[in-house]
C-alpha cells in the first residue's frame, strides 16, 4: 500500500511538472515594448509572459531609453549582471535584442554609440550571462531601417540601413557558433514594406500585432523542437 501511494505521488508531480507553463522574458528596446502585449496575448494559456519592466518612464522618450528599454548591447549586459548579482530570477527562455541603440550615429562624422567591435564583444557576454542565468536564450535579430525615413525625421542622431545588416551579420554569426536559435523579425518585418512606420523607426500598430504573433508562432516551434530531443 505504501509503495503505491508513493507512485500516486511521484505520478502526480510528473504531471504537474508537465502542466507548467514555461516562463519567457523579453529583454528588448522600443520596438519589444509595442510589440510585447501583442506577444503576450499570443502565448496566453500557453507560455508565461515577462518582461525589464518599469513604473512607464521609458515610455516618456523611447529614444532614450531607461526601464523597460533595453537600450544598447551595453546596456543589456550591465542589465543581466544585475540579475547575476540579485537572487530569484528563473526563465525558461530569454528573448533578448539590441542593436537599434547600438548603431545610433552622430550625424556628418557618422560615429556609431557602439562600435561594431565592441557590440561583437558586449553579444558574446551577453551569450555566457544567460547561460550563468539557467535560461536559453533566443535571439531577435533587429529590425529595419531606412535612410530616408529614420534621418529626414531625426536631427539628433542618424541610423542607416547598411549598420543594421551588419550589426545583425554580426550577431548572427555568434548565434551560429553558439548553438543559439534565432527568430529573424528583420526578414518578417522588411517583407511588408514600405508602408510599415509610424515615425522615424517605431511601426504601425498592424505592424506590431503582425510581429507579436510572429514571434510567438517562432517561439512555440522552439519549444516543441527542444522537447522532442
Amino acid at each position: 500500500m505504501f509503495t503505491f501511494w508513493i507512485l500516486v505521488l511521484v505520478a502526480g508531480i510528473s504531471w504537474a511538472f508537465h502542466l507548467r507553463k514555461p516562463k519567457v522574458f523579453v529583454i528588448g528596446d522600443s520596438i519589444s515594448m509595442h510589440y510585447g502585449p501583442y506577444l503576450k496575448r499570443s502565448l496566453e494559456g500557453f507560455f508565461e509572459y515577462d518582461r525589464k519592466r518599469d513604473e512607464g518612464q521609458a515610455q516618456e522618450d523611447l529614444d532614450n531609453p531607461i526601464g523597460a528599454n533595453g537600450g544598447d548591447s551595453g546596456m543589456v549586459r550591465r542589465y543581466l549582471d544585475e540579475l547575476l548579482r540579485g537572487s530569484g530570477f528563473q526563465a525558461d527562455y530569454m528573448l533578448i535584442n539590441c542593436g537599434l541603440h547600438d548603431i545610433k550615429a552622430k550625424p556628418g562624422t557618422n560615429e556609431v554609440q557602439v562600435p561594431i567591435g565592441s557590440y561583437e564583444e558586449n553579444i558574446k557576454a551577453i551569450v555566457k550571462q544567460v547561460d550563468k542565468l539557467n535560461a536559453r536564450m533566443i535571439w531577435v535579430t533587429t529590425t529595419p531601417v531606412v535612410d530616408s525615413v529614420h534621418n529626414g525625421n531625426m536631427s539628433g542622431f542618424h541610423r542607416h540601413a547598411k549598420n543594421v545588416e551588419a550589426y545583425n551579420r554580426v550577431a548572427l554569426d555568434i548565434m551560429k557558433e553558439y548553438n543559439i536559435p534565432v527568430i529573424d523579425l528583420f526578414t518578417y518585418t522588411e517583407k511588408f514594406s514600405p508602408d510599415i512606420f509610424s515615425d522615424h523607426v517605431h511601426f504601425t500598430e498592424e505592424i506590431r500585432e503582425k510581429q507579436g504573433d510572429f514571434i510567438a508562432g517562432a517561439l512555440t516551434q522552439i519549444h516543441r523542437l527542444k522537447n522532442k530531443k
